[in-house]
C-alpha cells in the first residue's frame, strides 16, 4: 500500500516514541541541505524532516525546492530545535513531484498580496492565510449540517435551474440551449421559449426558499444549503455572482421564533469553529491585527477577532424595529454632520453604511431589525396589521452589515394574492406556491444566511472573494 502516511497535524500532536512514520507533503523550506519543512494542508504548521549530511546525492538535493512534493520515511524523535515537540529523522526521501523554483509563481517569502493571490487562485490554497480560511470554511459548513440535524430538520436539495424569481428583483442568469445569433421567435417578434430545452424561460436560482416552503408544509422543519446566483453588477468587497445560501423554513414559527433560531444558529456556528479550529483562528486574528496596524487609529477594530467572536456568542443580539433604527440614524452625530453618503428617512432600504453604524457605533453588537416597510420587501412577507410594514427581519453584523435576511411568510391566501397583484407577479406562474395556502395553510417563517458573509465574519477577512475558492464576479470567471 503506497499511502501509509500520517498527517502532519497528527504527527505534531504525538509523542516522540521512536516509531517509524511516513510523511508526505509539499516542501515549505530546505535549510543547510539538512532540514526540510513539510506541509500537507492539515495544519499551517510544518513538520521538520532531518536528513543526515551525505544521505542524499547532489542531484536529489537540488530537486528539493519550494512546493516540490516529497515522501519521507523516518523515525519520530524529540525535536532538537525550538518551535516543535517532534521531528522526523529521515531514513529515505522520495521526490513525488518536482517544482521549478525559478518559475513557481507563489514565492511565499515575498508575502504576496491578496489581490495577486486572486490571480493565481489555483495556488493560493498553499499559503497559510488561505489554508486557515478554507479549513474554517469547512468547519462552518460541517457545523451547519450538525446544527440542523440535531434539531430534527430535513435537508432538502432545491433546484438550481428554476422558472421563478423568488426575490422579484429580476437579476438572474438565463439558462438556455437556444442559439444566440438566431433564436426562434413568435409572430410578435418575442423569443419562442417553447423551443427551448425546458419549453419555457428558465434561470439559475436566486434562492431555494419557495421550494423550501413547499417542503416545510409537509416536514415542518427543513433547510437548504446550496449555490445561488445573482446577476447583480456589484463589484464590491461584499458581493458575489455565485455564492452559497443556507435557508431554513419552519412551519408553526412566527417572526419571534425565527429570530430566536437565527441567533442560536449563528452562535452555534461560531462556537463550533472556536472549539475545533482554534489554531486557525489565532493565526487569522494575528494576521488581522498586523493588517490593521497599517490603518489610522479610527479605522481599526475595537476588538481583536477572537475577542469579537467571544463577544457575539456571550451577548444577546439587540432587537429593534426598522422605525427605531431610522430614528437612531436621524439622531446620530454621523447624520447631523452629514457623514452618510445615502439619505436617511422612513421608507429607505438601509444601506451598508447605515447598518454598520447601528452595529459598530451605536449598539456595538449584532442587531436584529424587524418591521420593514412593505414597499422595500418581497411579496411573500407577512403583512403587519398597520398596513405599512411586514414581519421581516435582518440580522446585521459588525464589519459586514446584513448577514441574515428573513421573515414570517404570508400564509393568508387573499393577502398574498393581493400583494402579488400590486407587485405585478403573475399568480398563474406560481400556482404551486399558492396551493400551499389553499391546502392546510399554516403560520410559517424562514431566513437565509449568506454562507460567504458568515465565513467573512468568522475569519476576519475583508473581501468576500477571499473566502470562496473560485470567486465569480462581474467580468471574472477564471479557473
Amino acid at each position: 500500500m503506497f499511502n501509509k502516511r500520517v498527517k502532519v497535524k497528527d504527527l505534531l500532536a504525538s509523542e516522540p516514541t521512536g516509531q517509524e512514520v511516513t510523511v508526505m507533503g509539499w516542501v515549505r523550506g530546505f535549510r543547510n541541505n539538512q532540514f526540510i519543512a513539510i506541509n500537507d494542508g492539515s495544519t499551517n504548521n510544518n513538520i521538520q524532516v532531518v536528513v543526515e549530511l551525505g544521505m542524499l546525492d547532489e542531484a536529489t538535493e537540488k530537486r528539493i525546492t519550494q512546493s516540490a512534493s516529497i515522501k519521507a520515511v523516518g523515525t519520530l524523535i524529540a525535536s532538537q530545535g525550538k518551535g516543535q515537540k517532534v521531528e522526523v529523522k529521515a531514513s529515505s526521501i522520495e521526490i513525488l513531484g518536482d517544482c521549478d523554483g525559478e518559475k513557481y509563481p507563489l514565492q511565499l517569502k515575498n508575502r504576496p498580496s491578496l489581490e495577486y493571490l486572486r490571480e493565481i487562485a489555483h495556488l493560493r490554497f498553499r499559503t497559510n492565510t488561505f489554508g486557515a480560511v478554507f479549513r474554517v470554511r469547512h468547519a462552518l459548513a460541517f457545523a451547519v449540517h450538525k446544527f440542523f440535524n440535531e434539531k430534527g430538520f430535513v435537508y432538502m436539495h432545491t433546484p438550481i435551474v428554476t422558472a421563478s424569481d423568488a426575490e422579484g428583483a429580476g437579476e438572474m442568469f438565463r439558462v438556455t440551449t437556444l442559439p444566440f445569433d438566431n433564436p426562434p421567435r413568435n409572430e410578435d417578434g418575442t423569443i419562442n421559449f417553447k423551443e427551448d430545452f425546458f419549453g419555457r424561460s428558465t434561470n439559475l436560482t436566486v434562492s431555494g426558499q419557495l421550494e423550501g416552503e413547499l417542503a416545510a408544509t409537509a416536514f415542518s422543519e427543513i433547510y437548504t444549503f446550496g449555490p445561488t446566483f445573482r446577476a447583480e453588477n456589484s463589484n464590491t468587497a461584499r458581493h458575489l455572482a455565485e455564492f452559497w445560501m443556507i435557508e431554513p423554513e419552519m412551519a408553526f414559527y412566527d417572526i419571534e421564533d425565527n429570530q430566536n433560531l437565527a441567533e442560536e444558529f449563528i452562535k452555534y456556528l461560531i462556537r463550533h469553529v472556536m472549539e475545533h479550529n482554534r489554531e486557525d483562528l489565532e493565526f487569522l486574528a494575528q494576521r488581522l491585527a498586523d493588517e490593521e496596524k497599517q490603518l489610522p487609529q479610527d479605522k481599526r477594530s475595537e476588538m481583536g477577532l477572537i475577542e469579537k467572536l467571544e463577544f457575539v456568542i456571550n451577548n444577546n443580539f439587540e432587537r429593534i424595529t426598522y422605525t427605531e433604527a431610522i430614528d437612531i440614524l436621524l439622531q446620530s452625530p454621523a447624520y447631523k454632520k452629514k457623514k452618510f453618503q445615502y439619505e436617511v428617512k422612513w421608507g429607505i432600504d438601509m444601506q451598508s453604511e447605515h447598518e454598520r453604524y447601528l452595529v459598530e457605533k451605536h449598539f456595538k453588537k449584532p442587531v436584529i431589525v424587524t418591521g420593514y416597510p412593505k414597499e422595500i420587501k418581497a411579496f411573500y412577507m407577512r403583512q403587519n396589521d398597520d398596513g405599512k410594514t411586514v414581519a421581516a427581519m435582518d440580522i446585521l453584523a459588525p464589519g459586514i452589515g446584513e448577514i441574515v435576511g428573513g421573515s414570517q411568510r404570508e400564509e393568508r391566501l387573499d393577502k398574498l394574492t393581493q400583494r402579488m397583484e400590486e407587485m405585478h407577479i403573475p399568480a398563474e406562474e406560481l400556482w404551486w406556491y399558492l396551493d400551499t395556502r389553499r391546502y392546510g395553510t399554516v403560520p410559517h417563517a424562514g431566513f437565509g444566511l449568506g454562507f460567504e458573509r458568515m465565513v467573512l465574519f468568522v475569519t476576519g477577512m475583508t473581501n468576500i472573494r477571499d473566502v470562496i475558492a473560485f470567486p465569480r464576479t462581474p467580468k471574472n470567471a477564471e479557473f
